[in-house]
């Protein structure tokens, strides 16, 4: 094999290594899957923001400077903000409802955009989440006003924002202080980060994705389109291949991670609660008026990808 097939790519995300952390999983598949097929590539993984903090990943990624990320796509959404809609409050209803997002127009729309910025999807993954709180439950718009929250990405703070809460900007890897040190009095983040980060050590009462999932983020696969383009028709193939299992392993340990966030609350004698259909709601009419009234106001094109997106089935 020639010199210049045998490459190393760097991949880097936020979560925990080893421990079960789904979106730490799927790189490890994408890695695993490299080195199995002999063709000349191998994917070192840094977890735990080891290599870049996460909200750097972007850039590198974009200008080749990192090959593969697992990343919350809103992240960037100050970059691009088109992308703050794969983390808008309601949008997604569901596990199912997320999977054929990713077969929409929408997606596809999303993904030029991505390509716009050096970057190109390995798989695609939405994660459900929540709310934590170290006082009262959150289940209504009302129990938040006055607290300090964190949400990831703008569209949810301008709805937290707009139902009376403070809002702490942060990744879900500084959660944890945050709690602790009484920066914060909740947050609102994925099934998966909830558990993989231990915040059960803080928090006193959680509101997991139930029948009503007010919280679902696009947290993709990403690859530097720079670093892709230096890889042979073989190499390529191994990971798209490898992603498509990575985001088939996901959509499954998505569900289960709905479950775990629960189960591992539950073990810990923390308070566990659901939404109801009218709580629900009540956080929907907070949002159309906030988080997407804003984004239709703020981003070119904004009203036409927020109606690719709701029509969606």
């Amino acid at each position: 094999m020639s010199a210049q097939a045998q490459m190393r790519l760097d991949a880097s995300h936020q979560w925990p290594g080893g421990q079960g952390d789904v979106r730490d999983e799927m790189v490890q598949i994408i890695a695993n899957r490299a080195e199995e097929a002999d063709v000349g590539l191998q994917v070192r993984v840094y977890p735990g923001a080891s290599l870049y903090q996460p909200r750097e990943q972007w850039p590198a990624l974009s200008r080749g400077r990192l090959a593969i990320t697992a990343l919350p796509l809103a992240y960037v959404g100050g970059r691009v903000p088109e992308v703050n809609l794969t983390l808008m409050p309601g949008l997604v209803r569901n596990h199912d409802h997320a999977r054929r997002i990713n077969e929409s127009p929408f997606m596809e729309r999303l993904e030029e955009i991505m390509l716009e910025h050096g970057v190109k999807v390995l798989a695609h993954t939405w994660l459900a989440g929540g709310f934590g709180s170290t006082k009262q439950c959150i289940l209504h718009p009302d129990d938040v006003d006055g607290i300090n929250i964190r949400a990831a990405g703008a569209a949810f703070e301008q709805m937290l924002a707009e139902a009376g809460a403070s809002i702490a900007s942060m990744p879900s890897s500084d959660i944890y202080t945050g709690l602790q040190t009484g920066v914060l009095d909740s947050a609102n983040t994925s099934s998966a980060s909830f558990v993989s980060f231990r915040l059960y050590e803080q928090l006193e009462c959680v509101t997991p994705p139930g029948d009503y999932a007010l919280w679902f983020m696009y947290q993709p696969i990403l690859v530097s389109t720079r670093i892709w383009d230096r890889l042979d028709e073989e190499q390529q193939a191994v990971l798209l291949e490898a992603g498509q299992e990575a985001e088939e392993f996901a959509y499954h340990a998505a569900i289960e991670a709905d479950k775990r966030f629960a189960e591992v609350y539950e073990e810990h004698g923390r308070q566990v609660v659901y939404m109801t259909e009218d709580d629900f709601n009540a956080w929907r009419e907070i949002a159309e008026r906030s988080s997407y009234a804003n984004f239709v106001r703020d981003v070119e094109g904004g009203q036409e990808l927020l109606d690719m997106a709701l029509e969606v089935e």
